[in-house]
């Protein structure tokens, strides 16, 4: 077994270059910005269809929400959390180019 003593050179002594930032084209961030927007858009309309949902799908006859009800408002909440994210992107790289030209 090879000892290791503090003498030792250290093998990434080296101090690691930084990574440069990412720049998104201003195609990418418009769709990124548009993708984000529509999620609201579609998302909000289905679970405004979910709350008043009279097909007993969602609710049960003593009104009481059902599982799929549960699993539908989860997917929703999701999808606004990621599109809100995505959209989010989609606009620090539409001012970062607006700044940029």
């Amino acid at each position: 077994m090879p000892s290791t003593t503090p003498d030792a050179p250290a093998a990434a002594a080296a101090p690691a270059a930084s990574p440069a930032p990412a720049v998104l084209s201003r195609p990418v961030s418009w769709f990124l910005l548009a993708f984000g927007v529509w999620s609201w858009v579609i998302w909000i309309t289905f679970a405004k269809n979910l709350w008043k949902d009279g097909s007993g799908l969602a609710f049960d006859d003593a009104g009481d929400p059902t599982a799929y009800f549960w699993v539908h408002l989860l997917l929703a909440v999701t999808s606004f959390l990621l599109g809100t994210a995505v959209g989010l992107i989609g606009l620090r790289g539409v001012r970062a180019l607006r700044r940029t030209s």
